[in-house]
């Protein structure tokens, strides 16, 4: 099967005085990420107003862009980083770090628990159920994109991305992991976050459930050109950094549920 030939650039929009500027569909699923975040979250109840609500979406889009593209220049780009500081700021390079992200996000959200003298993670627990919209959308964007290819496989499904110097046949591993991280995950969390849950409980979940999904589905995901297989010749980077993120979420929700029962 071949890639379906899609233009990256999904329309132009006439500037004064700067000529047409390209709108790209992954600035698009970026878009659809936050409307749709910004619109589950309006309808849940939690521990903050909407105007809170607004002011969070603000902030936590700062932090998972600037997280996100200093994570990558760390996990992914360290070489250049040495090599070229002034690299970090090139953001139209491309690049973004799904951790670094969240480091980012949970930043934002730590200095906003401390200004609106809320638990932080109250804040946690109301944002978790809503973020794998923005995760499922955003990958279908690497899709469209073609990037992040998958390994060689021989399936019927199997796609030529114009973007591989190889030719060869590849799992779509983009689709796989929206399908992951974009559906499975958000029935997971919000079947999960139907009952009340103790404080913490729903974004440990997050972190195990998330963590697990990445790990299994960059199995059929192409490591990066410039780093390879990380350990054993095996796991990639992407399966490491996912591997503290399953610790942290199965500590902190034994923690969440041993401290509920001593209350």
């Amino acid at each position: 099967m071949i890639f379906p030939n899609i233009d990256p650039v999904a329309f132009q929009l006439p500037i004064p005085f700067l000529g047409w500027w390209p709108v790209h569909w992954y600035s698009i699923t970026w878009i659809i990420a936050f409307l749709g975040i910004h619109i589950l979250l309006n309808r849940r109840k939690g521990p903050i107003d909407k105007d809170q609500t607004g002011d969070l979406m603000f902030w936590g889009l700062l932090g998972a862009i600037a997280g996100g593209r200093l994570g990558y220049m760390i996990f992914y780009g360290s070489q250049q980083l040495i090599e070229d500081p002034i690299s970090i700021f090139y953001v139209w390079q491309g690049g973004l770090s799904f951790h670094g992200g969240l480091l980012g996000v949970l930043i934002s959200c730590f200095i906003l628990s401390i200004k609106w003298k809320v638990k932080f993670f109250s804040i946690m627990d109301f944002v978790a159920p809503a973020m794998p919209v923005g995760l499922g959308s955003v990958r279908i964007g690497n899709f469209i994109n073609a990037e992040l290819l998958g390994r060689p496989t021989e399936l019927p499904w199997g796609m030529i991305f114009p973007t591989d110097p190889e030719g060869l046949l590849r799992h779509p591993s983009q689709l796989y992991q929206a399908f992951a991280e974009g559906v499975i995950l958000f029935l997971i969390i919000n079947l999960y976050a139907k009952k009340d849950r103790p404080v913490m409980a729903t974004s440990s979940i997050f972190l195990i459930g998330y963590g697990s999904l990445r790990f299994i589905t960059e199995f059929f995901r192409e490591p990066d050109n410039h780093i390879g297989f990380t350990f054993l010749e095996v796991f990639t980077r992407g399966q490491m950094l996912s591997i503290p993120m399953i610790l942290i979420g199965l500590m902190l929700l034994f923690y969440s549920y041993k401290r509920t029962k001593k209350e």
